[in-house]
């Protein structure tokens, strides 16, 4: 009866709505909205869908004091477009983040706190909640640098898709037992695989694998409290007072190598033994290379991209990833794309998509290149080409349990750090970007380049996968996307966003002459430059000059964050 009493007792934090749950962690008196609902700033792409927006496009900033820090929580309401991330809620996260850092920067520290109740990409502005994603990411990891950034995670919607990758880029994460934690919701793995790799009904299998407890068995939550108002605000504030963090889980990529390798996908653990894996898993050496072995015929349009713009033979990092030398900019350059592999033991990751594999090995050459050459002037600093070719990220039971999204998190780490660093950072999209895959292998880059080609596809979500979700037909996206452009799997409209820093016209896309090639060649030697000389930041990517005014909410939820803020 006590226990039961002590529960009802309860302030619950997971019954409050956005607004009251950002309020109730700052000290009282301090607190203060910032582009709060009467500032009108509003998805412009969702009345062209018949969809009602919201004022505040569903994410509440706030800014105040907590236990005495300055600190900037942002929370996102799952009650409007299930917490799904869009152009302007998105460009509200990544604005707020950025002011904190320049203001840590400038002596006056301003931790974070993001409140994630999100299925991640609002699919109404699809292309563009997905460029969103990959902005907050960079501005988490600016933060970071500065202060702490904490993820809270305490309602039974939890946090899904790219946000959360945003989260495993969090120097902590706190989680609730009712919360969860994935890349891939339940039903879309489902949708995607079958009843057989995923059964989305099965409650209790949903939450041994993406439940709250499970996460902080697995270490992938470092603090796992009662929903409790009270408690998580003390978590919160001993998270912040702690200061930044030494060494984020996303860059812990001995221990992501030490916990995968305890793991055999051909014959996978249960939830309950995975977390015994993981502490008893010992440090393992790189599995051997495989030859690239593959028939020319079987390679991907990936796979012959690489080889043609290389000038050596591409090896394998990873049995899905290759690598190659090639020369950019005048100088050397090294070229990475995740292709396909029948014999994968990761059977979710056969046909290109982004895994757990794949993840990884992308993320540790990244950051041996970005150690080895730390001391080099920026003129020197060796171009990174990501040829883009992928279906998206893995949809795979397996990968959820052992933590997909932290691990494509590792990739997304190490591009930008990479960035930031002086590394021109170049992605060429040569078939299909999408989802995930996308995020944590090609949306970190300097420079975004596409070939002008209908075998080049761009988004959020397959097709079918899209269309069922927002309960709408393929012909009536397709009929959409002429006056929503977002929503456009054509690479043109794509391009018209802001993200695309060129399009290439080639002959041929599945087979690229010599021609094709050499013109592909001068584009990259263009982009290399422009990525030497120009912003590290992504911000280029919302300019009028860049984006027209497919941004324009964009650039006034910055104008509007920048003059509030004071």
């Amino acid at each position: 009866m006590n226990d039961v009493m002590q529960y009802v007792q309860r302030d619950s934090f997971i019954e409050r709505d956005a607004r009251s749950r950002a309020f109730a962690l700052l000290d009282r008196g301090s607190e203060r909205e910032i582009l709060d609902p009467f500032d009108h700033l509003e998805s412009p792409w969702l009345e062209r869908q018949g969809v009602v927006p919201a004022a505040d496009d569903g994410v509440v900033v706030a800014l105040g004091t907590l236990e005495g820090s300055r600190t900037v929580v942002i929370a996102i309401e799952q009650a409007f477009q299930g917490g799904g991330i869009g152009e302007v809620s998105g460009a509200k996260i990544t604005a707020a983040l950025t002011k904190a850092a320049s203001e840590s920067r400038a002596g006056r520290p301003t931790a974070a706190v993001l409140l994630l109740e999100t299925g991640g990409v609002r699919l109404q502005e699809a292309n563009l909640g997905l460029a969103a994603v990959a902005e907050a990411c960079a501005a988490v990891l600016e933060l970071r640098a500065e202060q702490p950034v904490v993820a809270v995670i305490a309602g039974g919607l939890g946090s899904f898709g790219g946000m959360s990758i945003v989260g495993g880029l969090c120097s902590t994460v706190i989680m609730t037992r009712e919360a969860r934690l994935g890349l891939n919701g339940p039903e879309v793995i489902e949708s995607e695989g079958g009843i057989a790799e995923f059964d989305a009904s099965d409650r209790a299998l949903v939450w041994s694998i993406d439940g709250g407890a499970q996460r902080h068995a697995l270490g992938q939550a470092d603090d796992l409290v009662a929903d409790d108002t009270e408690t998580i605000r003390r978590a919160v504030a001993s998270a912040i007072a702690a200061g930044p963090v030494d060494f984020p889980a996303s860059r812990a990529l001995d221990v992501l190598r030490d916990r995968l390798a305890a793991v055999d996908p051909t014959d996978p653990p249960s939830p309950a033994a995975l977390p015994g894996r993981f502490r008893d898993a010992a440090r393992a050496s790189r599995p051997p290379a495989a030859p690239d072995g593959e028939p020319e015929q079987h390679r991907s349009r990936g796979h012959r991209w690489l080889a043609a713009l290389a000038t050596s033979a591409p090896s394998r990092i990873a049995t899905t990833v290759l690598e190659a030398q090639g020369c950019f900019g005048g100088g050397d350059a090294t070229l990475l794309s995740v292709v396909p592999d029948p014999t994968s033991p990761f059977h979710r990751a056969r046909h290109g998509e982004v895994g757990l594999l794949e993840s990884l090995a992308l993320a540790e050459r990244i950051t041996s290149i970005v150690a080895a050459e730390a001391a080099l002037p920026a003129t020197q600093k060796r171009p990174i080409i990501a040829v883009v070719d992928l279906p998206s990220q893995a949809y795979g039971r397996l990968e959820e349990m052992v933590g997909l999204h932290l691990h494509l998190a590792a990739a997304v780490d190490a591009y930008a750090t990479a960035r930031a660093a002086g590394h021109p950072v170049v992605a060429l999209v040569v078939g299909t970007a999408l989802s995930g895959g996308f995020l944590a292998h090609g949306l970190q880059a300097n420079q975004i380049l596409a070939l002008d080609d209908p075998g080049v596809e761009i988004h959020a979500m397959h097709k079918p996968a899209a269309a069922r979700i927002t309960r709408r037909s393929i012909e009536e996206l397709d009929a959409l996307a002429l006056d929503v452009p977002p929503l456009s799997y054509d690479v043109r409209d794509w391009a018209t966003l802001g993200l695309c820093d060129d399009l290439i016209t080639v002959a041929d896309a599945d087979d690229p002459s010599d021609a094709d090639v050499t013109v592909v060649r001068a584009r990259l030697d263009n982009a290399v430059e422009s990525g030497r000389d120009g912003s590290r930041s992504l911000e280029a990517r919302w300019s009028e000059q860049q984006a027209g005014d497919r941004r324009a909410a964009t650039r006034a939820v910055w104008a509007a964050m920048t003059e509030q803020w004071r």
